[in-house]
């Protein structure tokens, strides 16, 4: 059952409300995703709710450039990002385009991390085509 989770970076300047059921997060094996050791769910565009503008947030964006990691520029902390597209490959095997938002669940009060499934994923072999 989906339920509402209040979300904020480590200052609070940062914060909104997602709206998910919470069954498992994802571990990216990615360089970026491996240093910064964020938990991540994915949502439906609609299920986040910015209670800050995301204009106060600073974008951070590499490789193929199609991802979109926002930062509190104040703590540093990435409390959620626009997934990147998939790759050729990665259509090729009929992975379909995510519409929506991926969540750090470290970001979240009150959810359970020690108890969440953990789902790996290998984005450190994800061949990256760059213009």
């Amino acid at each position: 059952m989906k339920q509402t989770y209040q979300g904020a970076c480590h200052c609070g300047r940062i914060r909104f409300e997602v709206l998910a059921e919470i069954d498992h997060v994802r571990v990216c094996d990615c360089s970026v995703c491996r240093m910064r050791g964020a938990l991540i769910h994915r949502i439906p565009k609609d299920d986040l709710k910015l209670l800050t503008p995301l204009n106060d947030l600073t974008l951070y964006q590499w490789g193929s450039r199609s991802a979109k990691d926002y930062f509190c520029p104040v703590c540093g902390i990435l409390p959620f990002r626009k997934p990147s597209d998939p790759t050729r490959e990665e259509l090729d095997q009929g992975i379909a385009p995510f519409d929506g938002w991926a969540v750090n669940t470290r970001c979240l009060a009150d959810f359970d991390l020690e108890n969440a499934p953990r789902k790996n994923i290998p984005g450190s072999r994800i061949k990256l085509t760059c213009d």
